[in-house]
């Protein structure tokens, strides 16, 4: 998909999606050994951004299956249309020899509906494959998941097997509900990631944001900190701070004031209780002050720095 490691740094940055040199030299060695990149952590901390920007860097498109309780194998691969089926029977009335015949028509991959990974399998130039938090599915459905992220291949019983036209590159993601097994984990170059830095958090909200100044950059980025690093059930993610921005912005204001919290609030609280701390005027207040402190701290520091 990339060409080499600054190939891909250069299309990733381009895409407005900021990580450290290591990390993206872990994302490069992944495509070429084509392992799946396993990233875990928090949630809102950019781990699905990651492979959206993979595939637009790649100008490629993406796979998606996202996991939840109760998703079928039927959901992730695929299933025959019964309503295609059905349709069939009625306008082949009559042209068929006997049963055999229809029964081996009804099979064919004309009426087989493709899920997200035998899509993956079957695309012609590699696509991103996104298996969205894995942790929310059982041991059961996780095992399904080693034959095509081992061989590239899928067994579908009326098929045989379905070999890949082209590997994916694939990424997992995982909020920690579920410790995953051991399998998927051998099979997978694992990344813990958390919440960037400040300064790059900066970077990324600069990139969104590119009409605004670096002192409104840094003073989101140190309210994005100053609000994780408070009790909130639900801290805010990267994209929420992204939209947090954004608003500013077509308020036609660069910088945070306590007159503006109940307007701010649906992008910053999450859940009520989250909602009734923020409402504490004095609570939000001091948020505040310590975001304009790490801003101010960063400024200092990219001062020293030059």
């Amino acid at each position: 998909m990339f060409n080499s490691l600054a190939d891909l740094s250069t299309k990733l940055t381009a895409t407005g999606y900021f990580i450290d040199p290591v990390m993206t030299q872990v994302v490069f060695l992944a495509g070429k050994l084509q392992k799946p990149l396993l990233l875990e952590g928090p949630a809102g901390s950019g781990k699905t951004q990651l492979a959206l920007s993979v595939a637009a860097a790649a100008g490629t498109h993406v796979e998606r299956l996202q996991c939840y309780r109760g998703v079928t194998e039927a959901q992730a691969i695929g299933s025959f249309d019964a309503g295609l089926q059905r349709i069939y029977m009625e306008f082949s009335k009559g042209h068929h020899e006997d049963w055999k015949s229809v029964q081996s028509s009804l099979i064919g991959r004309d009426f087989f509906r493709p899920g997200p990974l035998m899509r993956a399998l079957e695309c012609e130039r590699p696509c991103v494959l996104l298996i969205d938090e894995l942790d929310k599915v059982d041991e059961g459905f996780e095992a399904m998941l080693l034959e095509i992220l081992s061989v590239w291949e899928l067994s579908i019983p009326e098929f045989g097997t379905v070999r890949a036209r082209s590997v994916p590159f694939v990424v997992l993601t995982s909020n920690e509900e579920r410790r995953l097994g051991d399998p998927i984990r051998r099979r997978s170059l694992y990344v813990r990631v958390e919440h960037p830095t400040p300064e790059r958090e900066a970077e990324i909200i600069a990139s969104r944001t590119p009409e605004a100044d670096d002192s409104f950059h840094r003073e989101i980025a140190g309210i994005a900190l100053s609000f994780r690093n408070y009790s909130l059930e639900k801290p805010p993610s990267v994209s929420e701070m992204i939209d947090f921005a954004r608003a500013l912005e077509l308020l036609g204001t660069d910088r945070v004031t306590e007159d503006l919290r109940d307007v701010l609030m649906p992008f910053l609280a999450k859940t009520e209780k989250d909602r009734r701390h923020l409402m504490l005027r004095e609570g939000f207040k001091s948020l505040l002050d310590d975001g304009a402190r790490f801003a101010q701290k960063m400024a200092t520091q990219q001062k020293v720095s030059k």
